[in-house]
């Protein structure tokens, strides 16, 4: 109680120790008090704080003011009083209100469950109906729940997977795009309507939503009208699809194509349309009216559209200034047209190269000698050559009928051109295999006639064979013919007096003849095949003095600057001559013969002795003629002159006898005279000095002195002379007394030999090459053996002549004509008499004349 302890009144003890003394007294003496138990609630409250802010306040105006005070116990009681008051009046408060409310929530959760345990059944009972099924995705990592069934008409499936599996009960572009649109419906949130058709043609709604915590998309069956108007969407989503893909494929191919109106105009056309009409897109050229075609080709496209609606046909046209074919297709519809072109500019040059090249192809098969025919997939002839036809002996009209190949090897059997077979159908059948073989295929077949063919089938990549008949009879006959020809040039070659040798391109020995070994003292084990030629030649040098052999290597191991045939000889040391020749051959070998000609070059050296003593002796007789001639000359002269003058009347007279002799003498002499100066005519031919006078020959003239000189022994025999000149010309350059001269020698032997009262005809005419005379009697004829010597000097013969000559007319005739530059031949038979003929060239061009 206040006034127990006075001598601690008006102390300030707040929160001083003995407070806090006097409170742990308290506490510790035993039970708490109600008043410490309440102070303690109190200090724990919400309403301590502002009571002992109260109490505290009042202690500090006591302490002020001096008048009567409380201590701190009491006034810590009265705090705990009035705070557990508080705290119970308000709890009491606060519990009557939140029952209230707690009461009219709960009221209201009841209302609210049995509204949604109502939604529910009513939501449960809508989703169990057999028209449509939901599926509900809760979560993105959970699997979807699937709520309802549908119809089995429907084609759905029941079980879970089977029903998610779309592509299994949905048409292809159904499923396709059910997927696509719930993959954006859970990604995206993009929800969709779509109609569906199953499998079993039943179409079907969904519908997808997406929500803040559930994907849903819903599959409804359809009535029967909603069935049709479904049909018709998806008929309309297809038909749309496939307009969008249709329309995109024009677009993007290379080909023009376009869209037109009933009355012609421009629709739609494609990228490649505007391109090719240089406009800016399509949309310009439709705008624009640009035409790809010229106006006739849509006149033409137009006209066959009245009659078809179908127009097919390769237009040109023109693009970008080049003019290029195009394979145009339009088809006319009913509310318009629609046409594509196509560019086979290159596919026509392409076809125009492959028809050249398959007729050029054609052509040359058919100058091979080697049979070729080809058959196509469906084993029908479609080309044969010319060595085929000939082969078989087939008519045109049979191959050209396209005949299948089995046809055509029955026929070939039924005309016995090829040999039968034991199992006819089995042979045919292992022959037409190679229609289904990869590889070529090769027979033989040996035909009745004898001829032995290889067949060869050679399948084509395209399908087809073609076959190759070889006749190898020619070549087998060939080969076996070139077998025995080797035997028999071994064996002549071994038997030859003549050494062969034959040395490869590498130098080393191909082949040689005992006669090689034998000429050059070689052994056996040296002339073998393979050795080189150096090893040869090392041996050979020692065998002669001046050995070929260094040019021989040369030769055949190619170190020649050319190849070329090179001939020689060779004196061995034992005076054996050898006579060689290297001949290269063409595969690159090289030949080598040897000869022995040690008798040829003794009986050469011998003649060749002999011919210079006959040309000696033959020179000394020329100069005796030549001398004797030009001594003769002198006494013939001048007896001719005296003779001359004892027939003269002033002479004196003679008798008849005297005055015959004297022509005797006369005309003996004047033979005489001719000899010898043909003998000297000759004598300057051979020695080259002869000159011509060349000048202007009057052909008339010439023909009339030789003539002349030969009146007297054609009167004396009867022989008359007839001169054909009617195509000669008047003049030629020539010698005209040598012409005169080689004329009357001609006139002179045909007189020798025409018979009496016979004629001789001279002729003379004009030719390409100059000017021709002939002379022809009626004589006997000559002999080839007088043929042969005719031209030769001082050899007459008389062969019916009348008199026995020197034997140098014809010699000068043919020694003056060829000094002219012409040409003398002789046309004779029995009985047919005798032609000599003498061209002589319009401008003569001297030459050595015959000896």
């Amino acid at each position: 109680m206040p006034g127990q302890h006075p001598h601690k009144a008006g102390r300030a003890v707040s929160g001083g120790h003995d407070d806090s003394r006097t409170i742990g007294s308290a506490m510790t003496g035993g039970k708490p008090s109600w008043r410490a138990r309440a102070g303690m609630f109190l200090a724990t409250s919400a309403l301590a704080s502002p009571l002992l802010g109260a109490v505290a306040y009042a202690q500090a105006a006591g302490a002020k003011q001096a008048g009567p005070s409380f201590n701190t116990v009491e006034v810590m009681q009265l705090a705990v009083f009035v705070g557990v008051m508080g705290a119970a009046l308000l709890s009491a408060i606060v519990l009557i209100r939140e029952r209230a409310r707690t009461s009219a929530e709960n009221v209201e959760l009841r209302t609210r469950v049995a509204d949604v345990n109502a939604a529910l059944r009513r939501s449960e009972a809508l989703l169990n109906m057999r028209d449509q099924r939901v599926v509900v995705w809760a979560a993105e990592n959970k699997k979807p729940e699937l709520v309802g069934t549908l119809p089995v008409e429907s084609g759905a499936p029941e079980e879970r997977a089977a029903f998610l599996a779309f592509g299994r009960w949905l048409m292809p572009r159904s499923a396709a795009a059910l997927e696509h649109a719930i993959a954006a419906l859970r990604e995206k949130g993009k929800s969709f309507d779509l109609v569906i058709e199953s499998q079993a043609g039943a179409p079907l709604e969904v519908h997808g939503r997406k929500s803040a915590a559930h994907v849903l998309v819903r599959f409804v069956s359809l009535s029967e009208t909603q069935r049709s108007q479904a049909r018709l969407k998806i008929e309309n989503q297809g038909l749309a699809a496939d307009y969008d893909t249709m329309i995109g494929l024009l677009d993007a191919l290379k080909m023009p194509s376009w869209l037109r109106t009933t009355d012609g105009r421009l629709k739609w056309v494609n990228r490649a349309y505007a391109d090719a009409v240089e406009a800016e897109n399509p949309e310009a050229a439709v705008r624009d009216a640009k035409e790809f075609l010229g106006g006739q080709a849509r006149d033409a496209i137009a006209a066959q559209h009245n009659s078809r609606p179908v127009f097919e046909q390769t237009l040109s046209t023109v693009i970008g200034g080049d003019r290029r074919m195009f394979a145009v297709t339009d088809v006319a519809g009913a509310d318009g047209s629609a046409g594509l072109a196509h560019d086979t500019s290159a596919t026509e040059a392409i076809r125009g190269e492959y028809e050249r090249t398959v007729r050029s192809h054609a052509d040359t098969l058919d100058q091979l000698n080697t049979a070729v025919a080809i058959f196509d997939t469906d084993e029908k002839l479609r080309f044969f050559n010319q060595a085929f036809q000939k082969l078989w002996g087939l008519d045109s009209g049979f191959l050209h009928s396209a005949p299948d190949n089995a046809l055509l090897l029955d026929r070939l059997r039924s005309e016995g051109k090829i040999a039968e077979q034991p199992e006819w159908r089995r042979w045919k059948e292992g022959l037409l295999s190679a229609y289904r073989a990869v590889e070529s295929q090769e027979h033989w077949w040996h035909l009745p006639d004898g001829k032995t063919i290889r067949v060869v089938a050679n399948p084509q990549p395209k399908g087809g064979v073609t076959w190759v008949f070889e006749n190898l009879t020619e070549k087998m006959d060939l080969e076996s013919r070139y077998q025995t020809a080797v035997r028999v040039q071994g064996e002549t070659l071994d038997n030859l007096a003549e050494g062969v040798a034959v040395f490869g391109p590498d130098g080393r020995l191909r082949l040689s003849n005992p006669a090689f070994a034998a000429l050059w003292g070689l052994s056996d084990d040296v002339a073998k095949p393979n050795v080189h030629v150096s090893a040869i030649r090392d041996l050979c040098n020692q065998r002669a003095a001046d050995n070929p052999w260094g040019g021989f290597v040369a030769a055949i191991t190619g170190f020649d600057d050319e190849r070329r045939d090179r001939h020689g000889q060779t004196e061995l040391n034992n005076g054996n001559v050898l006579s060689y020749a290297v001949i290269p051959l063409p595969n690159g070998q090289v030949m080598m013969t040897f000869v022995d000609v040690t008798d040829s070059v003794h009986v050469e050296r011998a003649l060749k002795d002999r011919n210079e003593a006959l040309e000696k002796s033959d020179q000394l007789k020329n100069e005796f003629v030549q001398h004797v001639s030009y001594e003769l000359r002198s006494p013939l002269t001048n007896i001719i002159g005296f003779t001359e003058l004892l027939a003269l009347p002033s002479t004196g007279p003679l008798n008849p006898k005297q005055r015959e002799y004297v022509g005797h003498v006369g005309s003996s002499s004047a033979v005489l005279l001719t000899i010898v100066n043909d003998i000297l005519d000759l004598a300057t031919v051979d020695a080259g000095i002869m000159q011509l006078d060349i000048s202007e020959v009057h052909v008339d003239r010439t023909i009339s002195a030789a003539a002349d000189l030969v009146a007297d022994r054609l009167e004396e025999h009867s022989i008359k002379l007839k001169v054909d000149a009617a195509a000669a010309p008047k003049t030629f350059h020539g010698d005209e007394t040598r012409v005169r001269q080689i004329l009357y020698n001609l006139l002179s032997n045909a007189v020798n030999y025409a018979p009496e009262a016979s004629t001789i005809t001279l002729s003379c005419r004009q030719l390409a090459e100059g000017v021709e005379f002939s002379v022809h009697d009626n004589g006997p004829g000559m002999p080839p053996d007088v043929l042969d010597s005719v031209f030769r000097r001082f050899e007459p013969r008389t062969n019916g002549g009348r008199r026995r000559g020197a034997g140098l007319g014809l010699s000068i005739v043919k020694s003056f004509v060829e000094l002219h530059g012409g040409s003398v031949r002789i046309e004779t038979g029995k009985d047919k008499g005798t032609t000599v003929i003498c061209t002589f060239p319009d401008t003569p061009g001297i030459r050595a004349a015959a000896e």
